[in-house]
């Protein structure tokens, strides 16, 4: 590879100092190597870490500087650019980013050199459907969370898969996984472990209300329906929907999120070896 971009979370990068190094020792090896500035991430561009506009066309691999969560939102910044990415740590260990900084050098000299794989991590996608036929449209990488936004009141949830009635939950919210997102929130609300590569969707609810809590394991290709509390309820509240973290949108009493399977993949370039489960085993031995 010859042409990077790098996308640094500039809260642990203050300055961009870390970006500056990566592109002098590309620039030194012969490479060329871009990186966001500040302006890049002004309120109103509708990004986060940076602008996908500023990405140069040729690009061929994208150099994420932060942690899992820079990443994620780099992930959905160029989801329709499908550009490999490669994630160099500033936190403490996670599982999409490989390398600390002080361990950057060997990593960038084997992608320069073609020593890589890729592996590709599905994504979905979210539509908010309004009473009144508008919607509000999304992507994750991770997941996607339907939770009560008026903390006093439960939400009665109705999930259909493919059109059909699956069940109703009274709970505090609703987890829509990939298995990239499995070691995420759905980890906290009990939901299983899955292997990063695998194809499927996963539902979990947070909280609920009975004395079963169960993860639903779908094939990768359902479409899953959540329908918040009708508005007959009168303990019924309002949902917000959150893509990845990042607030999608509200959803009043009877309107539903339809989630499915994103036509965009997130391409995670890997330098070596290691596995899932040693990562994992390393993780839950903290």
């Amino acid at each position: 590879m010859d042409r990077f971009f790098v996308i640094s979370n500039i809260t642990k990068d203050p300055g961009l100092k870390a970006a500056k190094a990566i592109q002098d020792y590309l620039a030194r090896k012969g490479k060329r190597c871009l990186y966001q500035n500040q302006i890049m991430a002004a309120p109103g561009t509708g990004f986060t870490y940076t602008d996908e506009r500023w990405v140069p066309e040729d690009t061929e691999c994208v150099l994420v500087l932060g942690g899992d969560g820079t990443l994620i939102q780099a992930a959905r910044d160029l989801a329709h650019r499908q550009i490999p990415m490669f994630g160099i740590n500033m936190g403490t260990l996670g599982y999409l980013t490989e390398v600390d900084c002080a361990s950057a050098a060997g990593a960038l000299d084997k992608i320069m050199n073609d020593q890589y794989y890729v592996e590709d991590r599905m994504m979905l996608k979210g539509e908010i459907i309004r009473e009144n036929g508008d919607s509000v449209k999304d992507r994750a990488l991770n997941d996607i969370v339907i939770t009560r936004k008026d903390s006093a009141k439960v939400v009665r949830f109705r999930v259909y898969v493919n059109g059909e009635f699956l069940s109703h939950y009274t709970a505090d919210g609703m987890i829509i996984s990939t298995p990239t997102g499995s070691t995420a929130y759905n980890l906290s609300a009990g939901g299983p472990l899955v292997e990063p590569n695998a194809s499927i969707i996963l539902i979990t609810p947070i909280s609920p209300h009975t004395l079963v809590n169960r993860t639903i394991v779908l094939p990768a290709d359902a479409r899953v329906t959540i329908r918040a509390s009708d508005r007959s309820d009168e303990k019924s509240g309002r949902c917000l929907a959150s893509f990845d973290g990042s607030e999608g949108g509200i959803l009043e009493p009877g309107e539903q999120i339809e989630i499915g399977r994103s036509s965009y993949t997130t391409k995670i370039l890997r330098t070596s070896k290691v596995s899932f489960l040693e990562i994992l085993r390393k993780k839950l031995s903290d």
